[in-house]
């Protein structure tokens, strides 16, 4: 809960810290009058698109967010120069407006609640206006004569401040420099219901809008003041009547979607942002009764709902706060460029995801085993060692004599400037029939996601997560590798004590999760999880690939490893994504398919690394050990040294160019227009002959306009002329299976 000063207003050109505002408040309720405090807010910003000019993804200016009040006072509006959400007042509390300032269009067609919440399987409203006449479209005028909805929760008042972090961050490694909590502005709306036996009961509904990012977040929450326990079934925590992105008279299996999505931290099984989403949901709006579709289906309302629950029971003094949902807002239907704008929403909402370590994977916990490996590390620049799966480490030993050795082994890798992380598997595994989920169809186990999985209500589950704090915090561990995390399961239980039934299985287990990795985030854990927790804390998850590739022949896992690093990249930061190298033979493939003598495949080795390195991706370096040879060790410490001198470019966007195919050259071209290095790409030549090639490289998202200072490798610097779509051309000489790059500044 953001803790602000009541009736106190603090305006500067853009932020406001605190105000707090008494609105009239429903039917049925005495109201008061709209104080003069609105009118003190500051004037809201002419209607341009793009303000300040230039392109918000390349340094083009970036306007703080603030609260404004509109004309006549009737309004209170958030813009950030990229979006912009405005609030009717009276009558009762409604968005009236939400404005894509990038394109100039608007987002929304209609009004509709703030909110819904079911209570006891009844469904109230929260907020909002009656009595729109056409939800085609949105007439200014139309506002004033519209009326507030008699059985819904009605606004009482509001708070204005800032953001406040959704949990702590202990900065412990590596990360890029972005501010926690995201700076912006925030406004907190209350509402309650005329209803007599709900008299006490207080909904809140959060908004955030922060500085340069076309997003806004929202969660509600509730406190039950009233004399009596309450349950609440369920609720939409954003309704949005989207104008359409395309009309159809006839019935589609898929709709072009406009440019705007939800996304939520309620989300699970899943390495990406879409296949792990759980509460976002397209819907035909019943009040769009003038759409062309003749079923009236097309999906025209977008919202936020979890798929079950919560089912929370609500005594006198208790609260609930639900997920946050986050309302991105794109200016492209282009692939690249929404990808980009998830991508920067992504590093300033879960800045975390940027601690990029490089990281071996030691697979013996052997103390001898992993001392020498902790000693490789340290002397080829690797930052992180894990004992990883198959290692034999157990997090759920809690035997002092173990604690003990474990301790000690972590204590020598510190020493050594190194951290050291460990594995645990949480799902896909059974423990018992009182403990794993029970499978609501036939009230026994099985049946799972994952098959059989523990109940992270159970008791159990209790004792597991209690073990793994003390595991890690008696042995100093920097990092947890949790394997199978909750995908969502739900449980039919009555007897597990972290649940009570059914319906809020899924949403307490999902807190208890969260929770945790939040836990783990607060005192500087890293966290590699193969599922989109990053919203919750995570770091890391699967760029996305088969675990069985890693068998398949070694020159194969080469061009796949390429592939699947330009597919991950998509809407994936480089440090949000692993992936693999079978440094030992890895679920078959025998001798072909494994790098074992590493000096005997020193060029597949080496691949490998420019695969990741070149890629700004860390990977799970899988063996005893890191190197065999002083020829291996050579290569190994070049590119770990190569990176970190350019880890800053390395580890910013990737533009996508060709993808890799095995036929041509292809090439990571990543940029960033704030570095001294603006570009840098790196070519690969997969053919068994010498490429020669001229390479055309798009350099409008590295902000540079006219000229280019490019060199390769070490070499010679040379000017370049860009033409009119911002591209270079290239000329590229590579020997076969070989890799160059190119570093691009800007002319002095």
């Amino acid at each position: 809960m953001m803790i602000r000063n009541l009736w106190t207003i603090i305006i500067t050109a853009f932020l406001l810290t605190c105000v707090s505002i008494s609105l009239p408040k429903g039917q049925g309720i005495p109201g008061v009058a709209v104080p003069a405090a609105v009118g003190t807010l500051p004037p809201l910003p002419q209607r341009d698109t793009q303000p300040g000019g230039g392109d918000w993804l390349i340094g083009g200016a970036q306007s703080r967010a603030g609260a404004y009040r509109s004309a006549g006072n009737k309004e209170i509006v958030l813009d950030n120069g990229l979006i912009r959400r405005s609030f009717r007042l009276t009558p009762d509390c409604a968005t009236v407006g939400f404005e894509n300032r990038m394109t100039g269009a608007s987002v929304i067609r209609g009004v509709k609640p703030e909110a819904t919440i079911t209570l006891s399987g009844k469904i109230f409203p929260i907020g909002g206006l009656t009595g729109q006449p056409e939800f085609a479209y949105l007439l200014p005028e139309w506002i004033d004569g519209m009326k507030s909805d008699p059985g819904a929760f009605h606004c009482t008042g509001l708070e204005i401040g800032k953001p406040a972090a959704r949990f702590g961050w202990k900065r412990r490694r590596h990360a890029e420099d972005h501010p926690w909590p995201p700076p912006g502005v925030a406004v907190d709306f209350y509402y309650q219901s005329p209803a007599e036996e709900l008299k006490g009961l207080v909904v809140t509904v959060h908004y955030e809008l922060y500085d340069g990012l076309p997003l806004l977040g929202k969660w509600i929450s509730l406190r039950n003041g009233a004399g009596r326990t309450l349950n609440l079934d369920s609720f939409t925590s954003e309704i949005l009547a989207v104008v359409e992105a395309e009309s159809a008279v006839d019935d589609r299996k898929e709709w072009r979607r406009p440019l705007v999505n939800l996304i939520s931290d309620y989300a699970f099984h899943g390495m990406d942002v879409t296949t792990a989403s759980r509460t976002t949901a397209w819907l035909p709006d019943p009040q769009y009764t003038s759409q062309v579709n003749y079923a009236r289906k097309m999906p025209a309302l977008l919202t936020s709902t979890p798929p079950l629950g919560p089912d929370r029971r609500l005594s006198p003094g208790d609260s609930f706060t639900s997920y946050r949902t986050f309302a991105v807002v794109f200016d492209s239907d282009e692939r690249e460029r929404q990808g980009l704008t998830l991508r920067r929403i992504l590093r300033g909402i879960a800045p975390w995801a940027t601690e990029n370590p490089i990281m071996m994977h030691v697979r013996s916990a052997d103390s001898k085993i992993f001392r020498d490996a902790v000693d490789q590390c340290a002397e080829t620049g690797f930052e992180m060692i894990i004992y990883t799966f198959g290692s034999g480490l157990n997090m759920e030993n809690d035997q002092p004599e173990y604690l003990s050795r474990i301790k000690a082994d972590v204590d020598y890798a510190h020493a050594k400037g190194i951290e050291v992380g460990a594995y645990s598997l949480l799902a896909s595994r059974r423990v018992s029939n009182e403990d794993d989920v029970i499978n609501p169809a036939t009230g026994k186990t099985g049946g799972a996601i994952f098959g059989n999985s523990p109940c992270l209500g159970s008791r159990w589950a209790e004792t597991y997560f209690k073990k793994i704090r003390a595991f890690m915090e008696t042995t100093g561990l920097d990092l947890l590798e949790h394997d199978g995390s909750y995908p969502g399961d739900v449980c039919a239980s009555t007897e597990h004590p972290g649940h009570h039934g059914l319906a809020d299985s899924q949403y307490t287990q999902w807190q208890t999760i969260t929770q945790f990795y939040q836990w783990c985030r607060e005192r500087g854990v890293y966290l590699n999880v193969p599922d989109f927790y990053f919203l919750a804390g995570s770091s890391k998850t699967g760029m996305g690939y088969r675990e069985t590739n890693w068998s398949l022949p070694r020159e194969r896992q080469i061009l796949l490893g390429r592939q699947n690093i330009y597919d991950g990249t998509w809407d994936k930061i480089p440090s949000m994504g692993w992936m693999f190298v079978p440094l030992v033979e890895y679920q078959g493939g025998g001798a072909a398919a494994t790098l074992e003598p590493l000096n005997d495949h020193l060029d597949a080795y080496e691949a490998h690394l420019a695969n990741n390195f070149g890629a700004g991706v860390q990977a799970c370096y899988r063996g005893p050990r890191l190197y065999d040879a002083e020829a291996t060790k050579g290569v190994v410490m070049r590119w770990v040294s190569w990176f970190k001198r350019y880890r800053a470019i390395l580890e910013s966007d990737m533009i996508h160019l060709r993808r890799p195919d095995g036929r041509d050259i292809d090439c990571f071209l990543h940029v960033n227009p704030k570095l001294k290095e603006r570009a840098l790409a790196v070519v690969y030549n997969p053919l068994n002959q010498e490429a020669q090639r001229t390479l055309d490289l798009p350099l409008y998202y590295s902000g540079l306009t006219d000229a280019a200072i490019i060199r390769e490798q070490e070499g010679r610097q040379q000017k370049y002329k860009l033409d009119r779509q911002y591209r270079v051309s290239l000329s590229v000489k590579l020997p076969p299976g070989k890799t160059t790059w190119f570093v691009i500044e800007a002319p002095q």
